[in-house]
């Protein structure tokens, strides 16, 4: 029987029904009672008026990306003064009580204002300002508050009393030892007859596991002073810690915490959980069903996407036909390259101008994406060290991009193909090297979004006649706003240039582009590939860490290059490299510092302190098996820590061309928080 349209609007009501009646629209109360607000001693050289705007600003940042993740940071140290800000809700709020927490907390964290850093403890949320970077500060003891609640009307009986100590440190423990292994969420409670302890344990997110565990156990010897008080709290700069024999979270608290039934969950909870599953099941398939009935007899659609409207009259939009004459019916001798998501020939249009047509072919939705993703993201880009996109064509069997075309090589062929390289001068490198820092700059903080490209490598850095660099291919590339702390996204890219915390965690910021800029000038100035093992399975990466360390960088410059180099613009090239390269996403520098330290010898680079991360080393030596399945013995005897993880053992797995470089994580892969 034919699916009426009339029926759709009957499966729409049941839809919209189920989700108003069956789920409740938060599992616990917002939870905004002041539990501390502390505020540091006011500088007199902070005014007001330079500090309140920024931090607004801050506010506004972390607002917008804590009701994705109920965790945000966001720093902004580009102009003085510097201000950095950290918000966390339980992981047991809803969102819209995450909202509401969050408000509060930024109303009474505004009382600190001109103060150069404070913070507020709400009983559903935290949120902290620093005039410095504080993310990777370690748990200190000085720095923990508890509070206690009144006593308890046990305090004459010594049995009772020591009843309920031992309830309470029951309970502080288990709720401890859960938040642990729970992604730093607990909630337990504890019950003997009438008397119930419920306990509540939130480490934030971006500590470590040793972290959350150091805190934790700070916090529970704090809280048991508070005995024999019938409530306890206990907040560190890491994590909060409370007790109380009034029930303070909802039974969803307790299923979030722990996945499976255990004593103190509610069994009808959990029996509603599991019909409302089934029947959103029902709902969804219905709904589908109905609107693919519908799509289907409205005549649907043959395009997975469409360009707006102004593309059809635009001086952007190409005519098939024009392009394939260009090109000599897309003839292999006028191929210039072949890509992840397509292949570019060379052309000549009839006023006798020379183009790059990018042909992608139409018939995934992955391709088509990026397709669209590239257009709407570079053009309107002018920039020396950005291609520049001239147009696109979408009426033939085949997408394609119209680039100006640069009539030199790619960087990749330029350093390292045996039958296209040229032999660089250190002056033309550095120049080369400035130029894609120029060319990042401005992607990240020149336009009016935030542009990541997420594929920097030699093999996308186009090289003119002149040697003037620019970066091509922004078919991974992602748009979102510049106040915007991070996104999370699926992993693609080019193993050997990707940051740890996008390899590892899927987090994608700008420093994932610095990451990959610091291989690329690393790369440039030693004219070696980052997954070449130089001597001893070492990559290009760790034998530069290594001469660092022993004061003898320059000895890993291009052998060619003899002495005919800058020794100390050398040397501060590849010391940025490798500040570039921290493991840390908030160790490494932004693209507009890079290029004022690279234009300017008397800037003072940072230190790195930590060896290079090698995702590189990801790539087993040439003698392994394979190299498109990783397993924890390609990583030898070493942990890499990243942003709070560290990979144990991990897996992954090659799901593209070698070309692309796309792939993610196996579900398989263990990732263990350590410091």
């Amino acid at each position: 029987m034919p699916f009426a349209p009339r029926y759709l609007k009957h499966v729409t009501f049941v839809s919209l029904v189920y989700f108003l009646f069956m789920f409740s629209p938060s599992l616990c109360d917002p939870r905004t009672t002041v539990a501390n607000v502390s505020c540091k001693s006011r500088e007199n050289n902070v005014a007001i008026i330079d500090l309140l705007p920024k931090f607004t600003q801050l506010m506004e940042s972390l607002s917008e990306f804590i009701l994705e993740n109920k965790d945000a940071t966001y720093a902004m140290d580009m102009n003085s003064p510097h201000i950095y800000g950290l918000a966390k809700c339980h992981n047991d709020l809803s969102q819209d009580d995450c909202k509401l927490c969050f408000m509060e907390a930024k109303d009474q964290l505004a009382q600190c204002i001109p103060s150069p850093g404070g913070f507020v403890y709400l009983d559903g949320c935290f949120l902290r300002y620093e005039n410095y970077n504080f993310f990777d500060e370690t748990i200190e003891k000085n720095s923990s508050i508890f509070v206690c609640g009144d006593p308890t009307d046990i305090t004459n009986d010594q049995y009772m009393k020591r009843d309920f100590a031992a309830r309470v440190d029951r309970s502080i423990a288990n709720v401890t030892s859960m938040s642990i292994v729970n992604n730093g969420f607990g909630a337990t409670v504890v019950k003997s007859g009438l008397l119930a302890i419920y306990a509540l344990g939130q480490c934030w997110d971006y500590f470590s596991s040793e972290a959350c565990t150091k805190c934790l156990n700070h916090a529970g010897d704090m809280l048991r002073k508070c005995l024999p008080a019938a409530e306890g709290k206990a907040m560190n700069a890491a994590c909060y810690l409370r007790y109380s024999s009034n029930k303070f979270f909802d039974d969803g608290a307790l299923v979030i915490a722990d996945k499976g039934p255990k004593k103190g969950v509610n069994v009808w909870l959990i029996a509603a959980i599991a019909l409302s599953s089934v029947l959103a099941l029902f709902a969804i398939i219905g709904a589908y069903v109905g609107y693919r009935r519908f799509s289907k007899e409205k005549g649907g659609s043959k395009r997975v996407h469409k360009l707006p409207p102004t593309y059809e009259t635009s001086k952007l939009n190409f005519k098939y036909e024009l392009l394939e004459k260009a090109t000599g019916g897309f003839d292999p001798l006028n191929k210039l390259g072949q890509g992840g998501s397509g292949s570019v020939y060379k052309g000549t249009l009839p006023d006798g101008k020379n183009i790059a047509v990018k042909r992608l072919l139409y018939n995934t939705r992955q391709w088509a994406e990026e397709f669209f993703n590239e257009v709407n993201l570079i053009s309107g880009i002018q920039h020396k060290n950005v291609v520049k996109l001239l147009g696109c064509s979408i009426e033939g069997p085949e997408s394609l991009l119209v680039f100006d075309h640069v009539s030199h090589r790619n960087l990749d062929q330029l350093l390292f193909d045996k039958n296209k390289r040229q032999f660089l001068s250190w002056k033309q490198r550095f120049e080369i090297i400035l130029g894609i820092a120029e060319g990042l700059a401005y992607l990240h903080e020149g336009s009016k979004a935030k542009i990541i490209h997420r594929d920097i490598k030699n093999s996308n850095i186009l090289v003119d006649d002149e040697l003037v660099p620019k970066i091509s291919d922004f078919g991974l590339a992602r748009r979102f706003a510049p106040h915007k702390t991070h996104v999370s996204t699926g992993v693609a890219g080019t193993l050997g240039y990707l940051a740890p915390e996008y390899l590892l965690q899927g987090c994608l910021t700008e420093k994932a582009d610095v990451y990959s800029f610091g291989v690329v000038a690393i790369e440039v100035a030693c004219c070696i590939k980052s997954n070449a093992f130089v001597s001893d399975s070492a990559s290009v990466l760790q034998s530069v860490w290594r001469n660092y360390k022993l004061n003898k960088i320059t000895d890993s410059i291009d052998s060619r290059l003899m002495i005919d180099f800058e020794e100390q613009e050398a040397s501060r090239v590849l010391q940025l490299g490798l500040l570039c390269t921290q493991t840390r996403r908030f160790s490494r520098p932004s693209m507009s510092e890079v290029v004022t330290i690279l234009r300017n010898e008397e800037t003072v680079i940072p230190v790195p302190m930590q060896p290079p991360f090698q995702n590189s080393s990801l790539l087993a030596p040439p003698d392994t098996p394979s190299s498109s399945s990783i397993n924890k013995d390609s990583f030898g005897s070493e942990w890499y820590s990243t942003d709070g993880i560290s990979i144990h053992s991990s897996e992954f797995t090659s799901q593209s061309s070698s070309q692309s470089g796309e792939f993610s994580t196996s579900e398989n892969s263990r990732l263990l928080k350590n410091s």
